[in-house]
Order: C-alpha cells, then sequence, then structure tokens
C-alpha cells in the first residue's frame, strides 16, 4: 500500500564509533568523547565510511538523514574555554559532513537536540532560572539554523537526556516539567524555523519523567503540549507505540488524533532483540503500520533508527560491515523503504536485497525467527497484558533487556504473578526452540550467516532454560542446568567477540513474598491509561518521596544495571 510520504530519514551516525572498544557502549548518540582521541587520519576513515553509508541509503531511497548533535556544535559565550575550543574544532568538521550528504547526495540533514545542554559553566551562571535558560536554549538553536543553512532542521527530544554513564563537559538535562512548559518552549522556537524555512521535528518519547513524562500515550498531555500549534514547519515524530520499541504493542492511537504533521519512526537495528546479531525482521509489522495509517492524516514519512539505541556490547554498525554481516539491519531498512515509500510488499524488500533464488528460503527463515522472538523472547502471556507504572506503560520483555538475559528469584515470582498459563508459555517456547534445526539449514540454503543462527540457537536455549525455571517446580537439577548452560554458552561465544549477551544469573531467595508482590502489583500498577485515586494520591506523588527516602545513600549500593544504564532508575520517580 502507497501512502503520500515525502520524508524518509534514517540515523547516519554509525560512521563515528569507529574504533570504539569500551565494552559496554551507549549507542543513543555519537560518542563525541571518543572522538577526541581522533587523528587526521581517524577524521578521513570517518568521512570514508559516512560518504558509503550515504551511498547506500540514498540508492535505497531514504532522502534525509540524521546526526548528532546540536549540544557539540552551538558556541555560547559561557562556555569554558576547552569546550569552546572543541565546538569549533566539531563545527569545522561537520560543516564538511554536511556539504558532503547535501552536496553529493542529495540528502536532507537533520541535526539531532535535546533540552537542554548545559555545561558547568553554563549552569553556574543561569542556575534554574526558566526565562534565562528557554532565551539561552532559543538562542542555541537561532545560531546553528544561522550557521549552518546546509541543514534540514532540528529533531527535538524533551523527554530523556545523556546518560548517567556519560563524561562529557557537555551534558544534557531535562528541563521541561509539564505540556505548558513544553508547549511555550515550541511556540518560542517555530518563529526561528518559520523564518528560515526548517523543520521542528518534536520527539512525543519519553522514559516517564515528570508530569511530562506521559507525553506518548496521554491524549490530554499530547493536546496541551500541540494545542495551537498549526505551524507547516512543525512535525511531530512518535514511536510506533506507547512505550519503546517492543514487539507486542498496538499502533500509537494518537497517529490518528494529531492533526499535524507525523512521523512514523522505526527501529531497524532491533536494540531489544540482538541488535543486528541474528534476524528480528520488521517488513511484516511495516506492512501492518501501512495498513492501519493509510486512514491517517497528514503522516509525511518515517524516520528510521539504524544504528543509535540501546546500552550494550553488539557492536555491527549499519551499511559499514565487511562480508555482510549487518545484513539482518539491512533487511530490515530494505523493508521499510519498500513498504512505505514503493508501496510493495516487504517479502519483496527480501527478494531485492538477496535475489529471487535466496528469498525462497531466507523468507521462511525470517518467519521462523519471527516465530521464535515472539513465542521464545517474548512470554507472549505478560506480552499482551497493558500494564502501566507512574508514567510509563510496562516494556512487554521485562526478563531479557538489552544485552542481558535475569534468570534470578525476583523475576520467577513476577512472571509467576502475571502468566496465567504457564503450561501454555512452557510449550510455545518449546515449539518455537525446535525450529533451529530448520532455521541454520535455511541459512545455508539463502547464504546468509549460519554463526548468528548458532549463536541466537544458542542464547534462546538459556532463555528457554530461563523460562523453565520461571514456571516449573523449582529443584536443584534446574539451577544445574542453568549454570552449565551459561557456561558453555561463555566457551562457545568468549566476550572478546563482543557478541555475547550477559547471563544474570542468582537463585537467591527472593526477600518479598508471592502474595506481598501480588498486592503491591495491585496497588501500583494499573491496565488502563487514566490514573487511578491511587496512582494521585501515591503512586506518582509519595511513591517518589518514598523512593528517595529509602534510596541507598551509597550510590554503589543499588544494582549496577540500575544506577548505570541509561539515565538510571531515579528517573522514574521525579
Amino acid at each position: 500500500m502507497s501512502l503520500a510520504m515525502e520524508l524518509f530519514l534514517i540515523d547516519a551516525i554509525g560512521p563515528f564509533f569507529r574504533g570504539h572498544n569500551r565494552m559496554r557502549v551507549n549507542w543513543s548518540k555519537i560518542p563525541f568523547m571518543h572522538l577526541l582521541d581522533a587523528g587526521p587520519g581517524d577524521w578521513i576513515l570517518i568521512e570514508n565510511e559516512l560518504r558509503n553509508l550515504a551511498r547506500q541509503v540514498s540508492a535505497q531511497g531514504y532522502n534525509a538523514v540524521t546526526l548528532d548533535d546540536l549540544a557539540h556544535l552551538a558556541p555560547h559565550p559561557l562556555h569554558e574555554p576547552e569546550v569552546a575550543e572543541r565546538i569549533h574544532f566539531l563545527r569545522g568538521k561537520f560543516a564538511g559532513f554536511f556539504d558532503m550528504l547535501h552536496g553529493e547526495f542529495g540528502l536532507r540533514v537533520y541535526l539531532t537536540t535535546d533540552v537542554l545542554p548545559m555545561t558547568p559553566a553554563v549552569a553556574a551562571a543561569i542556575a534554574d532560572n526558566p526565562v534565562e535558560l528557554e532565551t539561552y536554549y532559543v538562542g542555541l538553536v537561532r545560531g546553528i539554523l544561522d550557521d549552518f543553512p546546509q541543514l534540514a532542521g532540528l529533531i527535538l527530544r524533551i523527554g530523556e537526556s545523556d546518560g548517567n554513564d556519560v563524561q562529557d563537559p557537555i551534558r544534557t538535562r531535562l528541563h521541561l516539567r509539564n505540556a505548558g512548559e513544553a508547549n511555550r518552549l515550541l511556540r518560542a522556537l517555530l518563529p526561528e524555523f518559520e523564518r528560515h524555512g526548517k523543520d521542528l521535528i518534536f520527539r512525543t518519547w519519553t522514559v516517564g519523567a515528570h508530569r511530562i513524562g506521559d507525553l506518548i500515550w496521554h491524549r490530554g498531555t499530547l493536546e496541551k503540549t500541540l494545542e495551537g500549534l498549526d505551524s507547516p514547519n512543525l512535525i511531530v515524530s512518535m514511536k510506533h507505540g506507547e512505550s519503546d520499541f517492543f514487539r507486542y504493542l498496538p499502533l500509537n492511537r494518537a497517529f490518528f488524533r494529531v492533526k499535524q504533521r507525523k512521523l512514523l519512526e522505526l527501529q531497524a537495528r532491533r536494540e531489544y532483540e540482538g541488535s543486528g546479531e541474528y534476524p528480528s525482521f520488521i517488513g511484516w509489522d511495516c506492512e501492518r503500520f501501512a495498513q492501519e495509517l493509510s486512514q491517517a492524516e497528514n503522516l509525511v514519512g518515517i524516520s528510521v533508527w539504524c544504528q543509535t539505541g540501546g546500552w550494550h556490547r553488539f557492536r555491527r554498525r549499519a551499511y559499514l560491515e565487511s562480508g555482510g554481516r549487518d545484513i539482518w539491519i539491512r533487511l530490515n531498512t530494505e523493508a521499510a523503504i519498500t513498504v512505505f515509500r514503493h508501496g510493495k510488499p516487504a517479502d519483496s524488500a527480501v527478494e531485492s536485497l538477496l535475489g529471487t533464488e535466496r528469498a525462497f528460503a531466507a523468507l521462511e527463515l525470517l518467519d521462523h525467527a519471527d516465530t521464535v522472538i515472539r513465542e521464545l523472547l517474548y512470554i507472549r502471556d505478560f506480552a499482551l497484558q497493558k500494564l502501566f507504572f507512574r508514567r510509563v506503560r510496562i516494556p512487554p520483555l521485562l526478563h531479557v533487556y538489552w544485552d542481558s538475559l535475569f534468570i534470578n528469584h525476583g523475576v520467577r515470582k513476577v512472571m509467576r504473578i502475571f502468566v496465567s498459563d504457564p503450561e501454555a508459555a512452557l510449550s510455545g517456547g518449546e515449539a518455537a526452540a525446535a525450529l533451529f534445526p530448520r532455521m541454520i539449514s535455511l541459512a545455508r540454503e539463502a547464504g546468509l550467516p549460519t554463526d548468528d543462527i548458532e549463536h541466537m540457537d544458542d542464547f534462546f536455549h538459556l532463555v528457554l532454560l530461563a523460562r523453565r525455571y520461571y514456571f516449573l517446580p523449582f529443584d536443584e537439577s534446574v539451577a544445574e542446568r542453568i549454570h552449565a548452560g551459561k557456561a558453555a554458552y561463555k566457551l562457545r561465544w568468549p566476550k572478546e567477540k563482543r557478541q555475547r549477551y550477559r547471563i544474570k544469573v542468582s537463585f537467591e531467595p527472593f526477600p518479598m513474598t508471592r502474595r506481598t508482590l501480588a498486592m503491591a502489583a495491585t496497588l501500583l500498577l494499573r491496565r488502563k491509561r487514566g490514573y487511578r485515586w491511587v496512582d494521585r494520591v501515591f503512586t506518582l506523588y509519595l511513591s517518589g518521596i518514598v523512593f528517595r527516602a529509602l534510596r541507598p545513600r551509597d550510590p554503589a549500593a543499588m544494582p549496577k544495571f540500575l544506577r548505570k544504564s541509561a539515565m538510571g532508575v531515579d528517573v522514574l520517580f521525579k
């Protein structure tokens, strides 16, 4: 089905991760601190890779790319001397990249920006004065639009900031706390974009912080944020579901309520489903989205994230891998553009990329992989439930997150509370796992990386062991099989290969009884979008006070996963 779209956007940050050898990488934006060590030769290689990427995406049919970010290209008189010097250097480099992308390939270039970027000197001078902070930020935006006419616009993210692992003196922080503040900032910014003839792409993604934290799914918050904003230069960008890029989420109904121009966000390098290490095809979901969105007005395009997203050790860079090691990502970017720009079925994208002879076996492989992911990576019974905590929709995948599989007593108790038919969960997982011998054979037949399917098989064997632990009566043999499976997995897929999951195993008893946990879930979680009285009194207000009061004074006392990944668990209670 063909939709009347004009903007086909894809991120282009992969080249900037060259040589970034940290064991676990923050893929949320360009690692600017890593670039401090880049020499002249490194910058030449980055430019060459960026040109290579641009050549490929433009040939596929994408007509725009995103790069990061305003904070590292916008000078300000308050900046520290070393920061000012670094920004000056990066401005020269990125101006050349903008010229190349637009001049050589005709690509529209969009720059990302969080609200709001700060340095210690800026923070000390402005403090928390909202009027001065807004004036400061509008000035940064004005300067970028003035200085870089090559840009087609900016992509504005207000609901997430730099992760706790970022050590850059230029850091972003959450600034907007409610819909009124967001609306006021957009009103202040839009005249700048109208004067320059550029797009302001406003993302509704949030991580649940402050009253604006439910923007992605709450109808009232979204309406208040966009109230009175009818500028032709505004585009509203939304993920396809009411949470992050997960399966099982229905299409966000805001696509049918928002009247402004809209972008659909998709993810080709699936950050929760292997990040390109094994097949996780989105083509058939794209077909479903396109069918539903044929009834939506003012849908102007898609925004495909092919590199951006997640904190994990997986290393594959879209369009830049030798030997076709990025094939699972490429199949997704090809499917997205095939469905939404060319109006063709997703299957034809596989044939276009692999050829007719290989496509038949490849499609069967992708179909089986889709079954394995839906029935074994996810626990269907849990994934189909609509659950909210405070201002976020609970992800349909909890026990596997980024590059970590959690096998512990706490997860076991939670799953036993929410999964009403454990026998079906076990039988569905067992049936899905039985598909792997056929999948390995199909990979060989299609000329696709068989070792990727073998790795997928080994990891999903551990996922299946975890499911048995979750739902079968416990005995020591279960723990022994899990420990043996983990050891075998680590031996075959050593961490030096940079494609291994972290298997987090603990059989220590969870301190809360199942009954108490179920009561807490009833109090804290709800199954409808709207807030209950208990949410307004306790979950949204008092729970934050309780969390801050009980939080350990020593940050190291909290699990590393909760305090180091992304913005940390604290953000949920703001």
